[in-house]
C-alpha cells in the first residue's frame, strides 16, 4: 500500500446539509425521517470519496457517526444492483455492534429495497444461512460465525463489491485478526475496502497496508476527543463506599436513563444486585450473557423499563441508545481510551449528557492519564452531607420494582444452581454443610457486603 492521501477534519469545520452530498432522493427520505439534518464531520468528509468507490480509512471517536459515514456510501453505490447476491460485507467486533449497525441499515434504506442482515453467534444459525443464501446484499457480521457459515458453505462472495472493517482497534484487542485475515483471503481481490476505527494503533496501520489500496484518510481533528456536549464530574468515593454513593446518586430523578460502566463482569452481576436490592431497577449486559439476555437487557433500558444499565467496557462501544442523560464511572479506567468510549453514550445526536466518575484513592492515576487525553481537568465534588469517615452502609432491601425479576444466583452446586436467594435474605443465614464457610457466604449475601 502506498501511503494514503491524508486529511485531517476539523469537528469545526462548517457543516454542510445531507442535501449537499452525493446521496440520491431515497436515501435522503430515510435521514429526514430518522431526524437527521446535518452530517457529522467524519460523514462530511467520509461520504463523498466511499461513494466514488474509493479505499478509505476513517478515524474519529465512538459516537461521532461512523456507522452512518458507511452505510451510507453503501447504499448509494449498491442501488442499482440485481437483488439476490451479497455485495457489501460490514466485519464488526461485537453482536450489539452488528445488531446496532443492522438497525440503522435498515431505517436508512427503507426507500431503497435493499436488505441487510446481522451475522451473529449466540443465536440459530438457520434465519442466517436464509440471508447468506440470498436473503440480503448486505452482510453486517462477527468474524467468528462469519467463518462457521464459510466453512459450511453457506455464502458466496463472488459477487462482493465493498468490504469495511468497524472498530478495527477493538476487533485487533479481542483477538480477531487471524479471524479477519482468514476471511479476507477468501474475498475478491478488485473491491472497495473501508476502515474505521476510533484510534489507530499499529497493528491497524499494518492492517491497512494489507487490506486497502492507496486509501484516503479522513481524520476527526484531536480537539473532538470527547463527544462534544458531555459534562465531566468526578465524586470522590473510596472503593468499599461506592455503591452505597451510587445509590445516593441515583437519587437524583434527573438522572432517568444511565449506564454504569465497571471493569469486570463479576463486578457487574454483583452491583446490578445490590441495586435492585435498594429498590432501583437495572439490568445488566457483558459477554457472558447469551444474546437473549443482552437483547432483553437492552430493549428494557431502551423502553425505561430499566433505569439503569450496567456494562463492562467490551459492550461500551455496542450501546446505541438515544436520550441516555448520564454515564456513571463505577470504575475508573485502566486506559484513558475507554473512558472517550464510555461517556460518547451519552451526548450523541448533538444532544447533550453527563459523566459521572467514582474515583476512589487508588485510581487517581488512571483519572489523571484521563485528564492528560482530555486536555482538561475534571472537577471534583465530594458528596453533599456524605460521611466519608463511617463504613459503607448495605443497600436497604426492598421490594423488587415492578416488571424487575428477583436476581437469581446459584445457591450452591448440582440441582441447587440457578435457585433464587432472595427467599432467604431475610432469615438467618444457613450453614451449608455441602461447602466450608457457607455460613460466611450467607452472611455476606444477606448483608449485601461486597466480596
Amino acid at each position: 500500500m502506498s501511503d494514503p492521501d491524508s486529511r485531517t477534519t476539523s469537528a469545526s469545520q462548517s457543516p454542510t446539509s445531507f442535501e449537499d452530498l452525493p446521496l440520491n432522493a431515497q436515501l435522503r427520505a430515510g435521514i429526514r425521517e430518522m431526524g437527521y439534518q446535518t452530517p457529522t464531520a467524519i460523514q462530511q468528509s467520509a461520504i463523498p470519496d466511499a461513494v466514488l468507490g474509493r479505499d478509505l480509512i476513517g478515524t474519529a471517536q465512538t459516537g461521532t457517526g461512523k456507522t452512518a459515514a458507511f452505510l451510507l456510501p453503501i447504499l448509494e453505490r449498491l442501488m442499482s444492483r440485481p437483488r439476490g447476491r451479497i455485495y457489501a460485507l460490514v466485519l464488526t467486533p461485537t453482536r450489539e455492534l452488528a445488531l446496532q449497525a443492522e438497525g440503522f441499515l435498515h431505517q436508512l434504506g427503507r426507500h431503497t429495497g435493499l436488505r441487510g442482515a446481522a451475522v451473529f453467534g449466540g443465536v440459530a444459525m438457520g434465519p442466517q444461512e436464509h440471508a447468506l443464501r440470498g436473503g440480503a446484499e448486505i452482510i453486517i457480521a462477527t468474524p467468528g460465525r462469519l467463518l462457521d457459515h464459510m466453512q459450511r458453505g453457506n455464502v458466496d462472495f463472488r459477487a462482493l463489491e465493498i468490504l469495511v472493517l468497524d472498530e478495527a482497534d477493538r476487533m485487533l484487542d479481542m483477538g480477531f485478526l487471524p479471524d479477519v485475515r482468514r476471511i479476507h483471503d477468501q474475498l475478491p481481490r478488485t473491491r472497495q475496502t473501508m476502515l474505521f476505527s476510533a484510534t489507530m494503533p499499529p497493528e491497524v496501520v499494518r492492517l491497512s497496508r494489507d487490506f486497502l489500496h492507496e486509501p484516503r484518510m479522513v481524520h476527526v481533528a484531536a480537539e473532538t476527543v470527547a463527544a462534544v456536549g458531555v459534562s465531566h464530574l468526578a465524586v470522590p468515593a473510596p472503593s468499599t463506599q461506592k455503591t452505597a454513593l451510587l445509590c445516593r446518586l441515583l437519587e437524583d430523578e434527573t438522572m432517568t436513563s444511565t449506564l454504569v460502566f465497571v471493569r469486570t463482569k463479576r463486578r457487574a452481576d454483583r452491583l446490578v444486585r445490590d441495586l435492585r436490592r435498594a429498590g432501583v431497577a437495572a439490568g445488566v449486559i457483558h459477554g457472558n450473557k447469551s444474546q437473549n439476555q443482552r437483547i432483553l437487557a437492552l430493549e428494557g433500558f431502551r423502553s425505561g423499563n430499566h433505569r439503569v444499565l450496567v456494562a463492562t467496557d467490551i459492550a461500551a462501544r455496542g450501546i446505541d441508545v438515544e436520550g441516555v442523560s448520564h454515564v456513571v464511572n463505577y470504575d475508573v479506567p485502566h486506559e484513558p481510551e475507554v473512558y472517550v468510549h464510555r461517556v460518547g453514550r451519552t451526548a450523541r445526536a448533538q444532544r447533550r449528557g453527563d459523566s459521572i466518575t467514582l474515583v476512589a484513592p487508588e485510581e487517581e492515576q488512571d483519572l489523571a492519564r484521563v485528564e492528560r487525553l482530555l486536555g482538561e481537568k475534571i472537577p471534583r465534588a465530594p458528596m453533599p452531607g456524605w460521611d466519608y469517615t463511617s463504613p459503607p452502609q448495605p443497600p436497604v432491601l426492598v421490594p423488587n420494582p415492578p416488571g424487575v425479576r428477583p436476581d437469581r444466583r446459584p445457591f450452591g452446586r448440582g440441582g441447587q444452581a440457578g435457585r433464587s436467594g432472595d427467599h432467604r435474605r431475610n432469615q438467618r443465614p444457613q450453614r451449608d454443610h455441602s461447602r466450608g464457610g457457607g455460613e460466611r457466604r450467607s452472611y455476606r449475601r444477606a448483608q449485601g457486603s461486597r466480596y
